[in-house]
């Protein structure tokens, strides 16, 4: 009888295995993609980059607003909490007299063994003196009796800061908590486009940069920094955008040279000057500069003062972006403004047509 032997499995061997694991190597590369655009792809041409990697900026840009949002919000709940420490701090000493006051008239009253007036009378040599001191002596009670009622009210009022100050500590973890989210999602948007850049060769960079595209830092050119800025006049012919157009006023004026003076500065995500910016930030420091103090984000910044339409647009108008109002340049004049695009580029000049234009307003 033939003996039945299991049939031997043949082995993974020469192109065989070679095979297997590039394709193992090329599913594990697919699936390494970076928050919602998958692994580069080689063969991406210089407008495809651009266009996946205007949209991860955009991203990034909306979650920059988020967190400069939260980041103004933590500063306020933080110093509100500081200020009811402090007031807890100074209710609570004043507490700490009053009862020690308490105290001194309990010791007082056990020392003078408390006994009925009426006893004292009896006991006295000099009634006339003892009535005199009686007299007093209610007046103490009375006195002791309000002190008394201070400190409870003292008490009160100390544990209501107590709890103020814990909703306030709450609500600040709660901005804490909110920061580090948007900037998880920044640093990742960030990167994905670094990586999506890091792929282009150098002649793609080129022809990224021609399409609009700012390349990285290392390939920025920063002669728009060596630009002149504007006189800022105070008269009521306004002041020159540096275009041949006039700002309204000596506000508008000071803010657009501002903006001039900080062609070439690095965009830098939740900062307001003087040296680095992101696009609010920008906005905020250049009518800081000015004397008209704006709020912080995007969001609010359009709300800041009275709309205005692409057609009436002035030097020192603040001219908004996207759908979401993630995005805020100052206005030139001649269709340009000066922004912070984002972190692959520093401040520079750019036309306003090459963002979907959302909105403006005039605050001076």
């Amino acid at each position: 009888m033939a003996a039945h032997r299991k049939a031997r499995q043949r082995s993974i061997g020469g192109n065989t295995a070679r095979t297997a694991v590039t394709i193992a190597l090329a599913g594990a590369a697919t699936a390494t993609g970076f928050d919602g655009v998958g692994h580069a792809d080689p063969q991406l041409s210089p407008a495809q980059v651009k266009a996946r990697v205007d949209k991860l900026y955009e991203e990034a840009e909306a979650a920059t607003q988020k967190y400069d949002g939260a980041k103004e919000k933590a500063g306020q709940a933080e110093a509100r909490l500081g200020k009811l420490r402090d007031e807890a701090a100074r209710r609570e000493d004043r507490l700490n007299t009053a009862r020690d006051a308490l105290g001194s008239m309990a010791a007082a009253q056990y020392r003078s063994g408390g006994l009925d007036p009426v006893v004292q009378l009896a006991l006295s040599d000099h009634p006339d003196r003892y009535l005199d001191g009686a007299a007093f002596a209610e007046r103490v009670g009375t006195r002791q009796s309000a002190e008394i009622a201070g400190v409870r009210q003292q008490l009160r009022e100390l544990d209501q800061l107590r709890s103020t100050a814990d909703g306030e500590l709450t609500t600040l973890r709660s901005r804490q908590a909110e920061l580090k989210k948007q900037k998880k999602t920044i640093n990742e948007k960030l990167g994905a486009a670094r990586q999506l850049l890091d792929r282009l060769t150098p002649a793609q960079r080129t022809q990224y940069a021609q399409r609009g595209g700012a390349g990285d830092t290392q390939h920025v050119s920063r002669d728009t920094a060596r630009d002149p800025a504007p006189v800022a006049s105070s008269g009521s012919s306004g002041a020159s955008g540096g275009t041949g157009v006039a700002a309204p006023n000596s506000r508008a004026a000071a803010a657009v040279a501002y903006a001039y003076s900080k062609l070439g500065s690095p965009y830098v995500w939740g900062a307001t000057g003087p040296n680095a910016f992101d696009c609010s930030g920008l906005a905020q420091a250049a009518y800081r500069s000015a004397g008209v103090s704006l709020p912080r984000t995007t969001y609010s910044q359009i709300n800041a003062g009275r709309r205005v339409t692409q057609s009436e647009l002035q030097p020192g108008d603040l001219v908004f972006f996207y759908a979401g109002i993630t995005h805020v340049g100052i206005y030139i004049g001649n269709g340009q403004m000066i922004h912070a695009p984002n972190p692959s580029a520093p401040v520079r000049v750019a036309p306003i047509s090459e963002m979907p234009f959302a909105g403006a307003t005039r605050v001076a």
